[in-house]
């Protein structure tokens, strides 16, 4: 088989999407693996090279993750090839993780309109760069308000992750994994994000309106003990409700006490507050449990089905029922197992003839014995 260099450099710069993951000092490994592993399965899965990623750094050395593992990099910013994404993973000490070289570079690739993401703590870089403003994003909770306060023209969202038109960012942990399954289903379909959800034993995939669970302390600190266990009353009695001004009597306030500190430190009222937690408990038990409806709506202090409908629409905007079927994804039934062939020379045959093929060539030639290779069709 003769294979020459044109025909493959042409066919990878048409269809493979390059994204790079630019890894800054003491950055997260589980946000970078979240991030990584769903592009591989988009490979596997359809047999087809969708994707193509590179591990960056500053000048190509070693750089060290926060749990201290040691990653050699592909290459370095000035050797990273022509990029269709590129995504920040940061870590710890954030504020101290970067350089103003990495900085330019961001600058430099949103000229040429590279689509920009990052994870973690991974945003304030982008932040900093003054790539955010006018864009909404999330970031880890833990650099939240530091990234608000030194950024105001940034809109901090409190969401596991936000795509807002060229940029891209999560909170970390394993949120990456949501976020790129979704930008995945984005650009090829849900049939496919939803196989690659079935790998990974994914129940299901977090939605851009899906929020953090911020640590009570870091929302108010340790300074206010009354509100913080008006708040642990409120969470242990979720079924069978506690009226204000008993709530207040309990923790040893008046009822406009009360509701002055849940204005000034939660900036709102009780009452709402209150709301807010029985709705995110039905939210978690529509999506996690097959409790009726009405059930649910018992469980969670409401008098009746139909009242509880109401307020679920007004404050989360869709339905139980829509909320509910919104997270069934397609079963793996239902998608048609057709293999897909490799619309690309050989890994092989590359080799023998001194090209270098792509690392998602080597990868996906590894997977193509996998009983799921290439089980989904874009």
């Amino acid at each position: 088989m003769s294979v020459s260099m044109n025909m493959f450099d042409e066919k990878s710069n048409k269809e493979v999407n390059r994204i790079g993951f630019l890894l800054l000092n003491n950055f997260t490994m589980l946000a970078l693996a979240s991030a990584v592993d769903p592009l591989r399965m988009a490979n596997q899965l359809t047999g087809k090279e969708l994707y193509d990623w590179y591990t960056i750094t500053e000048d190509g050395s070693q750089v060290r993750a926060s749990d201290g593992i040691t990653i050699t990099p592909d290459c370095s910013m000035s050797e990273a090839p022509q990029l269709d994404t590129l995504i920040v993973v940061g870590g710890v000490n954030i504020t101290r993780s970067y350089t103003r070289r990495q900085i330019s570079w961001l600058q430099s690739l949103a000229r040429k309109h590279v689509r920009l993401g990052a994870v973690c703590t991974g945003p304030y870089l982008l932040a900093e760069a003054g790539l955010l403003d006018g864009y909404q994003c999330s970031v880890h909770w833990e650099c939240l308000a530091t990234l608000q306060e030194q950024h105001p023209r940034v809109n901090c969202l409190n969401h596991l992750f936000v795509i807002d038109r060229d940029r891209m960012t999560c909170s970390g942990g394993s949120v990456p994994l949501d976020m790129m399954i979704t930008m995945i289903q984005k650009d090829y379909g849900r049939e496919l994000g939803s196989g690659i959800s079935e790998m990974f034993i994914c129940d299901r995939v977090r939605g851009e309106n899906d929020y953090q669970r911020i640590p009570l302390k870091h929302m108010i600190g340790t300074a206010q003990p009354k509100l913080s266990e008006a708040i642990t009353l409120m969470e242990a009695n979720i079924e069978e409700t506690i009226e204000l001004d008993e709530l207040a009597g309990y923790v040893g306030l008046s009822r406009r006490q009360l509701e002055r500190l849940f204005q000034k430190y939660l900036h709102c009222s009780p009452s709402k507050y209150y709301l807010k937690l029985r709705l995110y408990r039905a939210r978690q038990l529509l999506r996690q449990t097959s409790m009726s409806i009405i059930e649910i709506a018992t469980a969670c202090g409401f008098v009746s089905s139909p009242h509880f409908s109401k307020c679920y629409r007004i404050h989360i905007g869709i339905s139980p029922k829509a909320e509910r079927l919104g997270t069934q994804g397609v079963d793996m039934a239902d998608i048609q197992l057709t293999p897909v062939a490799l619309n690309r020379p050989n890994v092989m045959d590359m080799m023998q003839y001194n090209i270098a093929p792509l690392r998602s060539s080597k990868v996906l030639f590894e997977a193509q014995y996998e009983p799921t290779y290439g089980s989904v069709s874009v």
